[in-house]
């Protein structure tokens, strides 16, 4: 597939007038329209709810956007279930997947009636200390081992993951939760990352609803949701198809009503928990050329770094290059595009066929909707950048402002030496 800009060289020109580079930019028109794929695609299920994962992209101005798709968050610490809750999210449009819990996170999520998904079995105690009872709404998080497969072959290998219990673990849980008064459940599973394959989640969902049919049938347990949270990715390289929404959703409709139906589970809710599927192909961290390199390879110098996006250092994760304004010219030059962080491996690309790049270009580094800025942090005493949003009507608006020098030092404002330090500059 080709990959293209959504903005150009003229839109980032006019744009860096107010808001300089480096930026990561969103496309609201296309959020909204994957977001509507998205429901579309489940509107079989009548409970069906997309619970965004806030980890992903924690901004209350997406949050929102969001929102008025009709989707829900899926939070996993205080601060997300605070920005879920100042973007007018709240009770059960919350999902709280978190695992290491500590106590005062538990707190909120129960002050705001969000739906907790308990990662382990040992938390079943700790969460009825905590709050003195349990909620009537809990959800599991089951953890099978192993390796998972599908038609496709291995997808990942969850005995290896730190999430979820095992099926004994999960049994027993059930009942426990039953003999203390709990009235609605759930089941949740997150198997494998950033799938690039319409099998996952009928694949995912065939062992869930077995797993279903077969508590109801041992405990009298009958789920009032399924949620196969997150997992289906999108295709950072041209070489890639991207994953069908509608396929994908028809297929789990398919095991729904080959496994749930029969089983008497015909009016169990479907939940899903998706970042990268919904944000990722629609933001970019826009970026200028400042320096050229000439040594034992060719390098492209430009002013955002591993503190903007961290994925091609931490992973060696491919994102995709469009060089604004040379879209059409000829891939005819190798380069290693380049930060300035004092680590080697701050490269966006490596061996990358891109068209001659000068000093003052502008480059868009695709899908960094997701897993993007978040990421960032602030080795070298780099700071983080704004965060933009492009506009159904084509206009631009600041959804997160750049991090200043002052915003650095404030935290040691209990320094006094260092605060008059830095209040003197």
């Amino acid at each position: 597939m080709e990959k293209k800009a959504f903005v150009t060289k003229e839109q980032v020109e006019e744009i860096v007038k107010t808001y300089p580079t480096p930026f990561h930019i969103y496309d609201e028109k296309g959020i909204r329209e994957n977001a509507q794929a998205l429901k579309e695609a489940f509107a079989w299920n009548k409970g069906y709810k997309e619970f965004f994962a806030v980890k992903a992209t924690p901004n209350p101005f997406l949050l929102r956007i969001l929102k008025d798709c009709g989707c829900g968050s899926d939070c996993s610490s205080y601060t997300e279930l605070m920005l879920s809750d100042a973007a007018g999210i709240s009770g059960r449009e919350i999902m709280f997947s978190s695992n290491d819990t500590p106590a005062e996170d538990y707190l909120l999520a129960d002050k705001l009636n969000a739906t907790i998904n308990l990662d382990d079995f040992t938390h079943i105690a700790f969460l009825e200390k905590v709050l003195g009872k349990l909620p009537e709404r809990l959800s599991l998080r089951y953890n099978p081992g192993g390796v998972f497969t599908s038609a496709n072959g291995i997808m990942d290998n969850p005995g290896d993951a730190k999430y979820g219990m095992t099926k004994e673990q999960l049994f027993e849980a059930y009942k426990i939760l039953k003999d203390k008064g709990v009235k609605e459940f759930g089941l949740h599973a997150f198997l494998a990352s950033n799938t690039v394959s319409n099998d996952y989640y009928p694949t995912l969902a065939g062992q869930l609803f077995t797993l279903a049919a077969e508590i109801k049938k041992e405990l009298g347990v009958s789920l009032s949701f399924i949620n196969l949270s997150g997992g289906v990715g999108i295709p950072y390289r041209p070489d890639q198809e991207a994953n069908d929404i509608r396929v994908i959703g028809e297929g789990v409709r398919k095991v729904y009503e080959e496994i749930l139906t029969p089983a008497g589970l015909g009016d169990v809710a479907i939940y899903t928990e998706l970042g990268r599927f919904m944000l990722g192909p629609y933001g970019m961290l826009v970026t200028k050329a400042i320096h050229e390199k000439h040594i034992h390879k060719e390098y492209i110098g430009v002013d955002a770094c591993a503190v903007n996006l961290m994925r091609p250092a931490m992973y060696g994760a491919y994102h995709h290059i469009t060089v604004l304004g040379k879209e059409d010219a000829p891939r005819d030059h190798l380069y290693d595009v380049t930060g300035s962080l004092c680590e080697n491996n701050d490269k966006f690309a490596i061996d990358r066929m891109l068209p001659r790049i000068e000093p003052g270009d502008y480059l868009a580094i695709h899908d960094t909707g997701a897993h993007g800025f978040s990421m960032g942090y602030n080795y070298n005493g780099k700071l983080w950048s704004a965060e933009l949003l492009l506009r159904t009507d084509g206009s631009v608006q600041l959804i997160r402002r750049a991090e200043t020098p002052a915003d650095y030092f404030a935290t040691f404002d209990c320094f006094d030496e260092f605060r008059s330090l830095w209040e003197r500059k």
